[in-house]
């Protein structure tokens, strides 16, 4: 039986997009025995310009296939790695195994037989099958410290760089979750979830080169943001996060005392304690020296290409990272402790706190163009399904393609005439959002994109996973995946059968829709 996958490739428009589909292409063409993906997905997780014609971010040029695959392009709104490899997973279905793969890495010519072997060899408890990454550091001189920190990845436990996982036990345990929002430790809760969940995961003998991505002097600074997810990674799974998570220690405690000798200095001085703050001082001053040595000793060596540069670069940073990394746990903590309730577990996905329903062919009847208040007649049971809603506390919305204002056959006036009559029928709806957009417009409101979805969720005031949407053909369905939401579709006779096939739940009534959720 041959094993069935897709390629997942996350990426935010980076340049070396090209190199790795270039790579991806010959690693194909390399290894005709082995099986090729059934499609490509590229999320492109650039944010979504402000206003909804899309031109100031215009979807990304990708090929139409790569060595004969198709490959398929889903746009995000820039909502962070995890969020981006969610919707590539879920819009890959029918297959059994899905392969992610960062947008800067390079495939060498035995990738695709090595991953086919990596997935045959695989017995039916492995979850997940993990791939060998090298990182290529110069030969003529020691690694910078950014560099020594990209070569961290040989040695990381289930980057996503290279990591293939069952599709069904991304089903179980509902994906990545997205509250990481950073390419930092949502890969590792994953792993922890699916571990807990009775999966098991291997490093398989598949060879991916992670190249060192080019970085200005301020980049070890911006990763001290991790330390926010770091305080999520303690709140989701206690105290030993690291040692079962396999990250290493760390060093916050270190940084924690360096900046609290450096508090101390003018306290103490204020306080007429001049001896105390000399020590206070003297404290701070050989805690950042033994950082910066620490930094600075695997590093080029006086007289090698980049020596100055370096040595500039981890000066100042040195001094600027411990308070970087303190402030940003202390924010994750404080953030966290009070959404979690404490320092406890939660679960992902969280609870449903708001349905989002496509208007015409799910909450009332489809008439094409409708203008006419006169002419709405709501589905069979709506008002009970929506007042059941409400009763729960559950926000319900309304998000609607309304291409007919942009073909001209309709007004907004009109538009919103039919939405008091659908509110008049059905009751009152917490965010109503309409796409006035043809399809040629490209724009990123209209479903299937995500851009409905994501505003009715910001104006709501929930995250787009505390919503689902409810619509009755395949770009309702795309738009809620797009998004993060959840998805439910309750076909018509119009609905076509590939759209049925596709979709990861399929009501027959709006009430058996909302019982799925």
């Amino acid at each position: 039986m041959t094993t069935s996958y897709a390629v997942v490739v996350p990426t935010v428009g980076r340049p070396q997009l090209a190199g790795l589909l270039t790579s991806l292409a010959s690693t194909l063409e390399a290894c005709p025995e082995a099986p090729r993906p059934a499609q490509v997905v590229v999320v492109d997780d650039r944010p979504l310009p402000a206003g909804d014609d899309g031109a100031a971010n215009p979807p990304l040029t990708l090929p139409v296939q790569v060595a004969g695959v198709p490959v398929r392009s889903v746009r995000t709104g820039g909502r962070g790695p995890a969020a981006a490899r969610n919707a590539g997973w879920r819009t890959a279905a029918g297959v059994e195994w899905v392969a992610f793969l960062d947008d800067d890495v390079l495939l060498p010519p035995a990738w695709a037989g090595g991953l086919a072997k990596d997935l045959a060899n695989a017995h039916a408890d492995v979850a997940g099958v993990q791939g060998r990454i090298t990182v290529p550091l110069p030969a003529h001189r020691r690694p910078t410290d950014w560099e020594r920190s990209t070569a961290g990845l040989e040695t990381a436990a289930w980057a996503t760089a290279d990591m293939a996982y069952r599709r069904t036990v991304l089903e179980q345990v509902h994906g990545f979750d997205e509250r990481f929002p950073r390419a930092y430790r949502e890969d590792a809760d994953l792993a922890l979830r699916v571990r807990a969940a009775g999966g098991r995961l291997v490093r398989g003998e598949r060879a991916i080169t992670h190249p060192v991505r080019p970085a200005d002097d301020g980049v070890s600074l911006r990763v001290q943001r991790g330390n926010a997810d770091d305080a999520l990674m303690r709140a989701l799974h206690g105290p030993r996060w690291r040692e079962v998570a396999e990250t290493g220690r760390g060093r916050l405690a270190w940084h924690a005392a360096t900046v609290a000798a450096a508090a101390a200095v003018p306290v103490l001085a204020a306080a007429r304690r001049p001896r105390l703050a000399a020590v206070a001082a003297t404290a701070w001053a050989g805690l950042a020296g033994e950082f910066l040595a620490r930094r600075l000793r695997p590093g080029p060596r006086p007289g090698e290409d980049g020596f100055a540069a370096e040595a500039r670069r981890m000066a100042w940073t040195s001094v600027a990272i411990p308070f970087a990394a303190v402030a940003h746990r202390a924010a994750g903590t404080w953030r966290w402790r009070r959404a979690l309730g404490g320092t406890g577990a939660a679960a992902w996905p969280p609870p449903l706190r708001a349905v989002l329903f496509d208007r015409d062919g799910t909450l009332v009847h489809d008439v094409p163009y409708n203008g006419d208040p006169e002419l709405v007649r709501p589905v069979e049971g709506a008002r009970r399904v929506l007042d059941r809603l409400r009763a729960q506390g559950i926000a319900v919305g309304v998000v609607s393609n309304q291409s007919g204002i942009g073909r001209g056959f309709l007004t907004p006036e009109q538009v919103r005439a039919v939405e008091a009559r659908v509110e008049e029928l059905l009751g009152p709806f917490a965010t109503w959002q309409r796409c006035p957009h043809t399809p040629d417009e490209r724009c990123v409101c209209r479903k299937p994109e995500p851009g409905m979805v994501l505003r009715a969720a910001g104006e709501l005031g929930v995250l787009p996973a505390e919503c689902a949407v409810v619509g009755d053909i395949g770009a309702d369905v795309g738009a809620a995946v797009a998004a993060g939401a959840r998805a439910v579709l309750v076909p018509t006779p119009e609905t076509r059968a590939e759209e049925v096939a596709a979709a990861p739940r399929v009501a027959a009534d709006l009430a058996e829709a909302v019982r799925l959720l």
